[in-house]
């Protein structure tokens, strides 16, 4: 299946061919993929856009973030798959470093850093049926990927960042063990927030 022009290869890009009949470990990550973005996105049923965007704990979670986050989580690290690091990158504006990035004192902070902080923040003119809309679609973008992908050992280096080891390489496998693991963390934090909001669960 050729890859989404809004995905495009990298130099170092897994090769995609037509998709098969799903295999027994890829439909097992895809099912447990499934199943993680069922716990986060049945926090939000019967909400309000408004309700969304509120933070009902001391942290400055709220709910619409949460499933925006994981969307963005999710389709970086399937872009990742295809693309390698190109797909990640974390450049920083001339003069500054990681420490001032860190500290809040950058004179001027990337893109990436603001979009990252947007994520998890409900904003103008953004709604429940947006942001589910926009999940399902990076949803089955995954499904595409894991589907063509020729291999799931196939691996690409991590693009250069701190909190990457040096050198460090993932693997199909390992990026789709991430992003499962990342879902259901933060369906287990959307769960205490819908909890705290109305009392309701989502299980």
């Amino acid at each position: 299946m050729p890859v989404n022009d809004n995905y495009p290869k990298g130099l170092n890009s897994v090769t995609t061919t037509s998709p098969s009949p799903l295999d027994a470990e890829r439909g097992e990550l895809l099912a447990a993929l499934a199943t993680a973005r069922s716990a986060l996105t049945n926090t939000v049923r019967g909400l309000s856009d408004e309700q969304l965007g509120e933070r009902p704990t001391v942290s400055a979670l709220c709910l619409g973030g949460l499933i925006k986050h994981v969307a963005s989580i999710e389709e970086g690290w399937l872009r990742f798959v295809v693309e390698g690091p190109s797909a990640m990158r974390y450049d920083l504006p001339g003069g500054v470093t990681w420490a001032d990035l860190a500290a809040g004192t950058a004179r001027e902070v990337p893109q990436w850093a603001i979009d990252h902080q947007n994520d998890f923040r409900m904003l103008p003119g953004e709604t429940l049926a947006g942001i589910l809309a926009r999940y399902e679609q990076v949803a089955a973008r995954s499904e595409e990927i894991v589907a063509a992908v020729p291999d799931l050992s196939a691996t690409h280096p991590l693009p250069e960042a701190p909190w990457n080891e040096p050198g460090a390489v993932r693997s199909v496998r390992r990026v789709l063990m991430h992003v499962i693991a990342e879902t259901a963390q933060h369906a287990g934090h959307a769960d205490i927030l819908r909890e705290t909001l109305d009392g309701q669960k989502s299980t």
